[in-house]
C-alpha cells in the first residue's frame, strides 16, 4: 500500500518571517495527519531552507529543495550541492520542474544528472514530468512523458530508481487555474505506472509513488486522490496558505 504524499513547492515566495510562520502553522494544523497517514514535505526557497528545517524539526514534516546542482563541490558559483542540502536537513529535492525546463531551459540530460546527484548525495528526488498544452492537443502526452522518464532515469539501477518519486504535472495546468480532470490525471498516472513496469519490474511499478501537480486546491484534492494511481499531490500556490495546504493534506488522508 503506497502511503499518500503531499509536497508543497513554495517557489520564489515568502521571506524570512513568513517562511517560518507558514511552516509553524502547517505543523500546528496537521499534527493528526502529517507523518502518520500522509507523508508531507515543503520546499522553501534556498535561503530559508535552514530556518524552515529548524521550525519543522520537532515534527514529521520533511524539507525539500527546489533544485540542486550536479556536482558535489567545487568552483560552481551560485550553485548548491546535494550534500550541502542534506547537511542542513533536506530529505527531498525537486528535479526537472517545468519552470526549470521551460523558463530556464533545462534538458532531460541535465535533469538526469541532477536526479543521479540527488541520490548520490542522500536525497530523495521528486522527478517532475508533463506535457505542454500544444503537446496534449496533439495527443502527444504519452510520447512526451515516455521521453522525459526514460531520459531522466537513464543509467540508474532499479535500486536507485526506487528512491525516486514521480510527479506528473501537465504544464498547461501549472499556475493557470486549469486542472486536469481526475480522469485525465488518472490516465496519465496509469500510463506512467505501466511504463515503469516495462522499464523495471512489477514491484517497483507497484511501490513507486506518483504525484499529481497542477493547480491543486482544497476543492479538487479529494477527487484527485480518489483515483487509483494518484498517490499524492505536488502543490504550488495553495501551499502558501497554511489553511489550504492543511485541507489538502487532510484530503489526501
Amino acid at each position: 500500500m503506497r502511503k499518500p504524499f503531499v509536497a508543497g513547492n513554495w517557489k520564489m515566495n515568502t521571506d524570512s518571517h513568513t517562511s517560518i510562520s507558514l511552516a509553524e502553522s502547517i505543523v500546528s494544523g496537521s499534527l493528526e495527519t502529517a507523518g502518520q497517514s500522509v507523508s508531507v514535505a515543503v520546499c522553501p526557497p534556498f535561503v530559508y531552507l535552514q530556518a524552515v528545517a529548524k521550525a519543522l524539526s520537532a515534527s514529521s514534516i520533511a524539507v525539500g529543495a527546489q533544485d540542486i546542482y550536479i556536482e558535489s563541490q567545487g568552483a560552481f558559483t551560485g550553485e548548491i550541492s546535494a550534500s550541502m542540502l542534506k547537511d542542513i536537513g533536506c530529505t527531498y529535492a525537486l528535479c526537472g520542474h517545468s519552470e526549470r525546463r521551460h523558463v530556464l531551459g533545462e534538458t532531460d540530460e541535465l535533469i538526469n544528472k541532477k536526479v543521479t546527484a540527488a541520490i548520490g548525495g542522500g536525497l530523495l528526488p521528486i522527478l517532475c514530468v508533463g506535457e505542454l498544452l500544444a503537446e496534449r492537443e496533439a495527443s502527444r502526452t504519452n510520447e512526451v512523458v515516455t521521453r522525459q522518464i526514460k531520459n531522466c532515469l537513464a543509467g540508474l539501477s532499479i535500486e536507485k530508481v526506487s528512491a525516486v518519486t514521480i510527479a506528473y504535472e501537465p504544464v498547461w495546468a501549472i499556475g493557470t487555474g486549469l486542472t486536469a480532470t481526475p480522469q485525465q490525471a488518472q490516465e496519465a498516472h496509469d500510463f506512467v505506472r505501466k511504463l515503469l513496469l516495462q522499464m523495471y519490474d512489477a514491484q517497483l511499478a507497484e511501490e513507486i509513488r506518483i504525484l499529481y501537480g497542477g493547480s491543486v486546491k482544497p476543492g479538487n484534492a479529494g477527487d484527485l486522490m480518489a483515483e487509483q494511481d494518484i498517490d499524492g499531490l505536488l502543490v504550488g500556490g495553495a501551499s502558501l496558505s497554511a489553511d489550504d495546504f492543511i485541507a489538502i493534506i487532510q484530503a489526501a488522508a
